[in-house]
């Protein structure tokens, strides 16, 4: 419930950038950027949160950062900038949370066996609030409920959801390893950092994430309507197909990874179906394919950005779990939080004189299309570290059962 309700908060501001443009007072780009905050508190809390998961455990920390969220939202609804800077930073410190505590509960409570479906199930969560946050938001803004009075009411609803969080999680026993804490998260984050896998797994997951953190999460509407033509409310239907596609994708691939005993091959033919399925949004014709199948397949696979989730961890020491997690969370998320930007200031020189047209958002997002080809490429560089990879453990685990 945390992570769908914090994927929601992320994803709501793609259905009312006309209605903060107007509220703050800024250009698109302005709102571009306010609404990028997230990322700038979501990337570099990821470190504090994998190393805080391993050292205090999940009770200490994930209804606090709840809370934080729900404070984030509060402060958003203010219709100041400034709080609502301050508001949308600490939405991305607070959220970051939600995933690094479900990702370390999964893969500590459960075999090793199923890490990859735990991992995408845990996902599947997250991308169906990131659909509420357009499919079920937008119509309530086009019906008259003010964006402020929407981030008023989640705002309320992160501090509930953090009680809640704190009086059913199970406190975890002290053990001997979290006494020095600092000596221990350092040695942790160094050991994570300087395995050449771990740095691997964060580009790759940046790079095949950013088509729907960017792209659908941020521009996908505007898109649709300035470029495609379309309706309000058709362009966010249309728009909400891609965190759909996540919905299902993460856990069946996740499962699929899991059967198989590999992660590689999953990776790399989803990554190449995502290459054209970007190509065809960009550059193909708007007609040639059925309504909302581009959208759903290529959220759908997407997913895959997750499996380096469960490569990291296969790549480190189980004891770093958390760590790991945050690692990859923290590489991943900073690349939506440098690029973001990056596109929106793009996109506005490009739409000088002209407007946002199809060619503005061809030449602006083109840069997805590599991204998505080098991730290929990279994939072909990672270790192999699914369980057909290790027949000797598969033997040993199948004996002991």
């Amino acid at each position: 419930m945390y992570y769908f309700y914090q994927y929601t908060l992320r994803s709501a501001p793609a259905v009312m950038m006309t209605e903060l443009s107007t509220a703050f007072d800024l250009t698109a780009l302005g709102v571009a950027s306010l609404v990028g905050l997230f990322y700038y508190g979501y990337s570099p809390f990821s470190l504090v949160a994998g190393v805080a998961m391993d050292r205090l455990g999940p009770r200490m920390v994930v209804p606090l950062g709840a809370a934080i969220v729900g404070v984030g939202a509060l402060l958003f609804a203010s219709g100041n900038s400034q709080m609502a800077s301050a508001g949308r930073f600490l939405q991305g410190a607070g959220g970051v949370f939600a995933l690094i505590g479900a990702a370390y509960i999964a893969t500590t409570n459960f075999p090793p066996s199923r890490a990859a479906t735990l991992i995408g199930l845990t996902q599947m969560f997250g991308m169906a609030g990131g659909s509420a946050g357009q499919f079920v938001v937008g119509p309530l803004i086009a019906a008259g409920v003010s964006w402020q009075a929407f981030w008023a009411g989640m705002g309320v609803a992160g501090l509930v959801i953090g009680a809640g969080l704190w009086l059913l999680l199970p406190a975890e026993a002290p053990v001997a390893r979290r006494d020095d804490w600092l000596k221990g998260a350092t040695h942790a984050l160094s050991v994570v950092f300087r395995n050449p896998q771990s740095i691997l797994c964060g580009i790759i997951a940046g790079l095949l994430f950013i088509p729907t953190t960017i792209f659908d999460m941020i521009w996908g509407v505007r898109f649709l309507q300035e470029a495609r033509g379309l309706e309000y409310a058709e362009a966010v239907i249309r728009s909400a197909t891609v965190p759909i596609g996540w919905i299902i994708g993460c856990p069946v691939l996740g499962l699929l990874s899991d059967r198989i005993g590999r992660r590689k091959p999953v990776i790399v033919v989803c990554a190449m179906i995502l290459f054209a399925c970007l190509l065809l949004i960009l550059h193909g014709k708007a007609a040639a394919f059925p309504p909302y199948v581009l959208g759903l397949v290529a959220g759908f696979v997407s997913g895959a950005a997750m499996l380096p989730y469960t490569i990291i961890k296969e790549a480190n020491p189980p004891e770093m779990s958390g760590t790991a997690t945050g690692v990859v969370n923290f590489l991943n998320f900073t690349f939506s939080a440098l690029l973001g930007p990056v596109f929106g200031w793009a996109l506005t020189v490009l739409a000088a004189g002209s407007g946002r047209t199809l060619e503005t958002y061809q030449n602006a997002f083109e840069p997805l299309l590599y991204g998505v080809a080098l991730a290929i490429g990279l994939t072909f560089l990672l270790k192999e570290t699914g369980p057909a990879a290790h027949p000797v453990t598969r033997v040993v685990a199948r004996e002991a059962i």
